[in-house]
Order: structure tokens, then C-alpha cells, then sequence
């Protein structure tokens, strides 16, 4: 990070958070921030469900909601971004204050509700979008619909078109009751008209499935489940948790869901046993605590093919992707890997 960054991010934390996130999308659209291009290598260059990546180092979905910063994002070093969530129509979500960091933790909660543009807006963005990097969309369903498991599947026909792969969100922790749609049965039934719009689309999204990590062992396999027979694409393991443990921070009773460094070692627990239950079979995205390099290489030794991170830049800055992609060359070169791909679930057993 330089020193034109670290003011910037010295300012934004004098705001509070919500706003500081907005400003933060704003400075990325007026070309304010760090876009130092595509970073790659002949080890970072991977494929995850058959999406070729510069490197394997994704933003994660919640940072640009509306698709606003598609381009400076896109230039920002990672090697793919999701945004969203989107839902069919626009909602404001939940009553403000929503979003809150944790400094003491290097963490943040947030209960925003899946506050968003609605799908036509987003959509029209997503249609005016970079041709040369990797987009995806995180689907949600509005809070008051009256059939949740076909919101996702609205989104995805409206949206499609424009999409390099699609993300179905059934753990987000901020929409009630939304949780309840990762049990077996309602989730393969709504897995099962996703891939069903996918099919009628013209052209193959890949669609990949975001998890929460407060899944117990039962839960786990019943995702692992799921994932073999509904022909989906990835997992994404994992979204924000309701845990509230070792945290410091005043803000640590909020309620919401807890991300950022907390996250880490139970989120990689969950990636692993994933890892250990699908074999292979469904190639897996490990998100949740990540700020450095070493922790990037950990969940892909524990055994995700890709890695996406979000909190960190609140503490650490835009160039964090960067860093993290530089960052995780050097160890792939140390460890005597050729390619990243070599180095998935080498160390899954640390974690089990």
C-alpha cells in the first residue's frame, strides 16, 4: 500500500462505515484508486469450472453491489470478480446503522438484507461490462417474495446473458428464514430450476453455490450431497457467520454476520471437509478471513482451486489483491509448484 492509499483509507475510517463503503465506490468510478492491470503468471493461470483465470485471486460478492465499478475493478489485480447480490426487484434492506467494523477483531458485521438495485438495473450495467475479465453475480431473493427459491432463478434468466458464472446465495444470514434453504431437499429443489434457466439460457454459466460455515458435520455432507447430484459447478465455502467467539471489539454483540480475520480457521475447516467429502469432483472457492498471501495458499492447500476476499480492504486497501496474487506467486515458486492447480488440497489434512 502506498502513501497516497493509506491516507485514503486513514479518511474513509473517520466516516462511518456505510458511507465510507460508498466513498470507496465512487473513488474506484472517478479513477481514483490503484488499477494496476491484470497480474498473472504461468503459475497463477488456473481454470476453475472451466473459467480460465489470470490468477486465482477473486473479489468477493457485497463489495459492489450494483455493479457500479465493473472496469477499475477489473484493473484492480484480481483475477475475477463477483457482484451483488442481486434480487429481482430493488429493496432498500434492513434499517440503518447495518454495516460496523470490528478493528480490534480486523473483522466487520454487517446486516444489510441484501440492499440492491434490483436485477434490470444491474443487469443493464452488467450488459456494458469489460469483454477481457471474469464477472460473475451473486443471485438473492427478495425479502418479501412469495416464492424465494424462484427468485434466484428470475435473476439468473434476466442476467444470464452477461455473466461468466452465477452464484446461488442461500447463506446469507441478514434475510429470514433465507438459511433454511440449504437443507437437502428445498436446496436441491431450488438448485434444480436454477440449472433448469441456466439450460434454457443459449449459452453454459457455471453456477456455483455459497455456503454458510456454521454447518455441522450432517449439513456438510448434505451439501457435498447435493453439490455430486445437482450437477452444479463450484462451491463457495464460506459466507459470513453468526459466531461471536474471541471477539474484542465493542461492536461484537451486533447482530449480523461476522466476516473478515475471525473467520478464518472455521471457514478452512469447512473448505476442507468439503474437500475431503467432494474429492475432485466439484472444484471448490475458499473465502472468509483472508488478508494475506500465506492465507490464500492455506485454503488452496486445504483445498480450493480459487480463493475470493472482501473485508481485508477495509483494513488493508484496494492493492491488497494485488499483494495477495504477487504475494502467492513467490510461495507457489518456493514450494516448487509449476502451477497453482498442483498445489489444491496438498494440506487438507492439516485441517481435518
Amino acid at each position: 500500500m502506498n502513501l497516497v492509499e493509506k491516507l485514503g483509507l486513514s479518511a474513509l475510517h473517520r466516516l462511518d462505515p456505510e458511507t465510507a463503503h460508498g466513498a470507496s465506490i465512487k473513488a474506484l468510478k472517478l479513477g481514483l484508486t490503484p488499477t494496476p492491470g491484470p497480474v498473472t503468471s504461468s503459475r497463477l493461470q488456473t481454470s476453475l469450472a472451466g473459467i480460465s483465470l489470470p490468477n486465482p485471486v477473486g473479489l468477493a460478492a457485497g463489495f459492489d453491489k450494483n455493479a457500479e465499478a465493473l472496469a477499475p475493478l477489473s484493473k484492480a489485480g484480481f483475477g475475477f470478480i463477483e457482484v451483488g447480490a442481486a434480487t429481482p426487484r430493488p429493496q432498500p434492506g434492513n434499517p440503518k446503522p447495518r454495516l460496523f467494523r470490528l478493528t480490534e477483531d480486523r473483522a466487520a458485521i454487517n446486516r444489510f438484507g441484501f440492499n440492491n438495485e434490483g436485477m434490470e438495473v444491474i443487469g443493464a450495467r452488467l450488459s456494458q461490462r469489460p469483454r477481457d475479465a471474469v464477472i460473475g453475480l451473486n443471485l438473492g431473493a427478495n425479502k418479501d417474495s412469495e416464492d424465494r427459491a424462484a427468485d434466484f432463478a428470475r435473476v439468473l434468466a434476466h442476467c444470464g446473458a452477461h455473466l461468466d458464472f452465477a452464484t446461488v446465495n442461500v447463506s446469507s444470514p441478514n434475510t429470514e428464514k433465507l438459511r433454511d434453504l440449504q437443507g437437502r431437499e428445498a436446496l436441491s429443489a431450488l438448485l434444480a430450476g436454477v440449472i433448469d434457466t441456466r439450460n434454457g439460457l443459449g449459452r453454459r454459466v457455471p453456477v456455483f453455490l455459497k455456503i454458510a460455515p456454521d454447518l455441522d458435520r450432517a449439513g456438510i455432507e448434505d451439501i457435498a450431497a447435493v453439490a455430486l447430484d445437482s450437477g452444479i459447478d463450484a462451491v463457495i465455502a464460506t459466507n459470513t457467520t453468526l459466531s461471536r467467539d474471541g471477539l474484542r471489539s465493542p461492536h461484537r454483540a451486533e447482530a449480523g454476520g461476522l466476516s473478515g480475520a475471525p473467520l478464518f480457521e472455521a471457514s478452512t475447516r469447512v473448505l476442507a471437509q468439503l474437500s475431503e467429502l467432494l474429492d475432485g469432483k466439484v472444484p471448490l472457492v475458499g473465502v472468509g478471513g483472508i488478508s494475506t498471501a500465506e492465507q490464500a495458499y492455506a485454503k488452496i492447500c486445504a483445498g480450493a482451486s480459487a480463493v475470493q476476499f472482501y473485508t481485508a480492504m477495509v483494513y488493508g486497501g484496494l492493492s491488497l489483491a494485488g499483494e495477495i496474487a504477487t504475494g502467492l506467486d513467490r510461495l507457489l515458486e518456493r514450494d516448487g509448484f509449476d502451477n497453482v492447480a498442483q498445489a489444491v488440497g496438498t494440506k487438507r489434512k492439516d485441517w481435518l
